[in-house]
C-alpha cells in the first residue's frame, strides 16, 4: 500500500510539472544556466555609480581592449563578399546565425500562430488631428500548454482624413492608451515634452500623413528572469527553463512587433511596404533587432539603446558585457551570451572579445533600409554608460555594407578607430545610415522632427492631402 501510495504521488507531482509553468526567482533561473553551460563563476559588470569602487571605466585610453573588429565583409571561410548577392546568400545568413546561437537565442520553430482581433474601435483627436484608433489583440495559440496565456496588446492609430494607405510608425510603449483620443488630451509620446518644446511624436507622425502603432512588450515576455518560464518563451518551453540556445526578451519582444506587422500587413488603412519601427533604451535595442531580423520593416529609429544595442561589445565603457550577464539583465540575451562573461568555466574564460560579432553587424543587417542611431546628451540624463562614441564607431563600421547595397553611409571614412561623432545637434543624415545626437535626455523625442522628414525622403512619402 504504501508504494502504491508513493507512486500515486509520484504521478500526481509529474502531472502538476507538466501542467504549470516552473516558478523560479531570477536568481535561480540564472543559477540554472551557469550549471547547463558548465559556469562556475562570472565576472561582475562595472558599476553605473561613478563614485563606486568598481565604477564604470570612462577613459578613452582604455576603451578599447579588443580594437579589432570582426570583419563585416568577410566569409568565414576568409573570402571577401564583393557583391549584394553574396551579402544576401551568404554572409547575412552567417551573421544571423551566430547572432542567434551566441547572442539574442533562436526562435523556436513551434512558435504558435497568432490570431489577431480588433477589440475597439474610436474615433478620436490627436492634437488638431482627427483619428481613427483601434485597440488590438494578438492571443497566441496556447492549446499545447494552456497553463500560460499570451496576448499581445497594440494600438493603431491612423489620420481619419486619410484618401490611401499610410506608413506606420510601431513604437514599442504600453499597447497604447484609446481613452486619450476622446479625452481630449494629447498622447504623451515619447520624452512627455516640456512647455513650449516640440509637438509630441505621435502629433508629428499624423501631421505628417502617417499612422503610429504602440505595442506593449510586457504582453509578450516579462522583463525578468523569472518570467523566462513564462510569457512567449514559457509558452513555447510549456513553462520550463531555456535552454542555452533558446531565445532571449529581446529577440521575443521583436518576434513580437513582427507579428504586429503581420497584422498591420491586413489592415487596409496601413502601406505595410512602409512600416517602421522604434523604441528607446531597452527597447531601442529590441528595435534594432526586429529591424535587422525582420526586412519587411521599413525604417528604424533606435534610441539610446547602448550596450545590447548599437553600442559596441568589445569596448569598455561604460556598461559592459558583464552587465548583460549578471543576474538583473540576462534575461535580455540567450543563455550562450553568458558565456561571455565567464571567469571560470570548463570551457576556461571567455570576453567580450570572443565574441563572434559586434553590432556593428547588427547594423549592418538593416542595411540597405534606413537606419536611424538617436541618442542624447549625459548632462541631460543619456548618461555616458550608454557608449555613444562606441556606437558611432559601430555605425561607421557598418558602413561599407549599406554602399555595398546600394545606399548612402554617415558619409565618413571606414577608419572605426580613429572617427569622432559630431558635436551635438550636428545631423548625419544624407544617407540610408543616419546619426544624431540631440541636446536633451534619454529619449529620442528631440530627433523627432528630424527623423520624420528624413524617412519621407527615403520612402517617398509626402503628407497626403484632405
Amino acid at each position: 500500500m504504501a508504494a502504491l501510495i508513493a507512486l500515486l504521488v509520484t504521478v500526481t507531482v509529474l502531472a502538476q510539472q507538466a501542467t504549470e509553468p516552473k516558478n523560479w526567482t531570477a536568481a535561480e533561473d540564472h543559477q540554472n544556466m551557469m550549471a547547463q553551460l558548465g559556469i562556475r563563476k562570472l565576472r561582475s559588470g562595472p558599476s553605473g555609480n561613478e563614485t563606486a569602487p568598481n565604477h564604470a571605466n570612462y577613459d578613452e585610453a582604455t576603451a578599447n581592449p579588443f580594437p579589432n573588429l570582426p570583419e563585416v565583409l568577410t566569409l568565414k571561410n576568409g573570402r571577401k563578399v564583393t557583391s549584394a548577392e553574396m551579402w544576401r546568400n551568404q554572409r547575412r545568413p552567417e551573421i544571423v546565425e551566430d547572432f542567434d546561437r551566441e547572442v539574442f537565442g533562436r526562435v523556436p520553430q513551434n512558435v504558435p500562430k497568432v490570431t489577431w482581433t480588433v477589440t475597439q474601435t474610436v474615433q478620436g483627436m490627436v492634437g488638431s488631428y482627427s483619428v481613427v484608433g483601434k485597440q488590438l489583440v494578438g492571443h497566441v495559440d496556447n492549446a499545447s500548454f494552456p497553463a500560460i496565456n499570451v496576448d499581445i496588446q497594440m494600438t493603431l492609430v491612423t489620420p481619419a482624413d486619410a484618401k490611401a494607405a499610410v506608413p506606420v510608425m510601431m513604437m514599442f510603449g504600453g499597447g497604447g492608451n484609446l481613452a486619450q483620443l476622446t479625452a481630449g488630451a494629447t498622447p504623451a509620446g515619447r520624452g512627455a515634452p516640456a512647455p513650449g518644446a516640440d509637438p509630441p511624436a505621435t502629433q508629428q507622425l499624423i501631421a505628417d500623413g502617417w499612422g503610429y502603432a504602440s505595442i506593449n512588450p510586457g504582453s509578450i515576455q516579462a522583463d525578468n528572469g523569472a518570467g523566462l518560464t513564462k510569457g512567449i518563451i514559457g509558452l513555447v518551453n510549456k513553462g520550463q527553463p531555456r535552454k542555452p540556445d533558446d531565445w532571449g526578451a529581446l529577440r521575443a519582444w521583436a518576434w513580437g512587433a513582427s507579428r504586429g506587422l503581420d497584422y498591420l500587413e491586413t489592415d487596409k488603412a496601413v502601406d505595410s511596404k512602409r512600416v517602421g519601427i522604434e523604441g528607446v533604451s531597452r527597447y531601442g535595442k529590441a528595435a534594432l533587432a526586429a529591424m535587422a531580423y525582420d526586412t519587411r520593416f521599413a525604417v528604424v529609429l533606435v534610441g539610446s539603446s547602448g550596450e545590447g544595442g548599437a553600442k559596441l561589445h568589445r569596448r569598455n565603457w561604460g556598461e559592459a558585457v558583464e552587465n548583460l550577464t549578471g543576474s538583473g539583465e540576462y534575461h535580455w540575451m540567450a543563455g550562450n551570451f553568458m558565456k561571455y562573461g565567464a571567469e571560470e568555466a570548463v570551457f576556461g574564460s571567455k570576453n567580450a572579445g570572443d565574441i563572434p560579432v559586434d553590432a556593428h553587424e547588427l547594423i549592418a543587417l538593416c542595411a540597405p533600409r534606413p537606419t536611424f542611431i538617436s541618442y542624447g546628451v549625459p548632462e541631460k540624463g543619456d548618461a555616458r554608460w550608454l557608449d555613444h562614441q562606441g556606437s558611432f564607431m559601430a555605425a561607421i563600421a557598418a558602413g561599407p555594407v549599406f554602399r555595398l547595397l546600394g545606399a548612402k553611409d554617415l558619409g565618413r571614412s571606414d577608419n572605426y578607430k580613429t572617427e569622432k561623432m559630431p558635436a551635438v545637434n550636428v545631423s548625419l543624415l544624407d544617407g540610408q545610415l543616419a546619426w544624431r545626437q540631440h541636446d536633451g535626455g534619454h529619449t529620442d523625442g528631440p530627433n523627432w522632427k528630424f527623423f520624420i522628414p528624413w524617412a519621407d525622403k527615403f520612402l517617398g512619402h509626402t503628407r497626403l492631402a484632405k
